[in-house]
């Protein structure tokens, strides 16, 4: 084997894990939003009562 066909090897092999990597981003994408948008909610929710409170007392 040349060292022109182990380049080739190697670029195939890298193209490969990237698009391994890509598709793993693409499909834990959705589950990331919908985790942030919980956690948005959440931290949306304690400022509001956090403020409310402070108008209570």
């Amino acid at each position: 084997m040349g060292l022109k066909d182990q380049f080739q090897d190697k670029a195939k092999q890298l193209a490969e894990q990237a698009e391994a990597k890509a598709q793993g981003a693409r499909d834990e994408a959705p589950e990331r939003s919908s985790q942030a948008e919980r956690d948005t909610g959440a931290r949306a929710d304690k400022a509001r009562d956090a403020f409310d409170n402070g108008f209570e007392d």
